[in-house]
């Protein structure tokens, strides 16, 4: 491991003079990916600016029904909260079905946006890998890709987002707040990640320099009757293969509004906006949740050995949207 610098901060302006101190400095929050990362050699930072005594660690109702999410607070506490376990179920289970408890109790939620893939070639640092040394290639799409991506990939990167709390975020049109040294800003979730492309390496639209602060969660009542479902090689403690978040409102049989977004099939949290253009208006049937599902993974891209995800992501969209059909039947 290279050796770094460690500095703990207690306010935004002081972090933000450390990380654009140095470009090789980065935030430091429960570090369960990122110190993974420097064990490894992945991640070599010469700085790290430990930001989890910033006052951002706080849950707040906004004004218009919403929800105000502070960087650091962590995954559990995330979790626990009322006011996420009764608007939006679906962040809550998200948040718990990835990682362990004393994983939860440390990672923090800023953290978990900038979580890096876990594609074995990526995490080996004896092997080429375009998201870590720019234009050494991309080894899966011919060696072990079986969890790789079959949504937005590219001929340089077939690698895997792996945040559950991500998918949930997507589907409610989260928008992350940011501050750099010129002020405060913000960005849709939707836009938070870029696409893959011949630019691996380059995750986020994040100007450098930049420190997460929040993440701010627009009222949408459809979230009330959410759910999160993952599929995973084990019981626990594993990444998925497959999963969705997805929230319905169906009204006298027809589906008023549908909130769709798929993981562990694309670079970034997908959302599935084309499976939620069919959907809307027309029958809550599992015939047109299966119509929904093919129209969205009819772009899909496998590779030998990931083709199963398409199967896996149709059966998860049929069976978590009849679910929320029945239960909004009751």
């Amino acid at each position: 491991m290279r050796e770094f610098g460690y500095q703990r901060v207690f306010d935004v302006p002081g972090a933000l003079a450390l990380l654009g101190s140095d470009p090789e400095a980065r935030a430091l929050g429960g570090g369960t990916n990122l110190v993974d990362l420097m064990k490894a050699g992945v991640e070599r930072p010469a700085l790290l600016v430990d930001v989890r005594e910033l006052p951002l660690d706080r849950i707040e109702s906004g004004a218009d029904g919403g929800l105000h999410i502070g960087a650091t607070v962590t995954n559990s506490e995330l979790a626990a909260h009322p006011e996420v376990r009764r608007h939006y179920p679906a962040l809550a289970q998200a948040v718990l079905s990835g990682a362990s408890g004393q994983l939860r109790n440390m990672a923090t939620v800023g953290g978990n946006l900038l979580q890096r893939t876990r594609c074995g070639y990526f995490t080996d640092a004896t092997k080429p890998c375009n998201k870590r040394d720019p234009g050494s290639g991309c080894p899966a799409i011919e060696g072990e890709h079986h969890n790789h991506a079959i949504l937005g990939a590219s001929a340089h990167c077939v690698a895997v987002h792996p945040s559950d709390m991500g998918v949930a975020l997507t589907a409610f049109d989260a928008v992350v707040r940011y501050e750099t040294a010129d002020g405060p800003a913000e960005l849709p979730l939707a836009e938070f990640y870029r696409p893959v492309g011949a630019t691996p390496h380059l995750e986020t639209a994040l100007p450098p320099g930049a420190l997460i602060t929040g993440i701010t969660l627009p009222p949408a009542p459809v979230a009330a009757v959410s759910r999160y479902r993952k599929v995973r090689e084990r019981a626990s403690y594993a990444f998925a293969i497959g999963s969705i978040a997805a929230a319905l409102d169906v009204r006298d049989g027809a589906v008023r509004e549908v909130r769709l977004a798929f993981g562990a099939v694309a670079s970034r949290p997908w959302r599935a906006r084309e499976a939620e253009r069919v959907l809307t208006g027309g029958p809550a049937s599992a015939d047109a949740f299966a119509a929904a599902a093919d129209a969205e993974l009819s772009g899909a891209r496998t590779l030998p050995h990931n083709g199963y995800k398409v199967t896996l992501m149709r059966n998860l969209v049929v069976a978590v949207l009849s679910e929320l059909a029945e239960e909004a039947a009751r």
